[in-house]
């Protein structure tokens, strides 16, 4: 059984605390793989803009800089599960 603390005292939680309790865990769970996207997402727009001065209109960007901005644009294709997402491994600049 499930408790909870009130002024130090364990008292167990209601039918109702449970379901709420349940459900809220659920609607967790389901935004996982939303939030490990935006995790993803975030660590790799940093990338991208670590290397933006390089892709400026007066530079000549390198083609091992392109195909490193690149693989970081399309590190999110075809991802469809948190698991997927956690695997990921970025390209590495040279």
């Amino acid at each position: 059984m499930e408790h909870k603390i009130i002024n130090g005292i364990s008292i167990p939680l209601t039918a109702g605390e449970i379901s709420a309790r349940l459900v809220a865990e659920a609607t967790w769970n389901e935004g996982a793989f939303d939030r490990s996207m935006a995790d993803l997402r975030q660590k790799r727009n940093a990338l991208l803009s670590s290397t933006d001065y390089l892709a400026l209109s007066d530079n000549t960007l390198s083609s091992t800089t392109a195909t490193y901005r690149q693989s970081l644009r399309d590190i999110t294709e075809g991802l469809t599960t948190k698991d997927e997402v956690e695997a990921v491994v970025f390209p590495t600049k040279e």
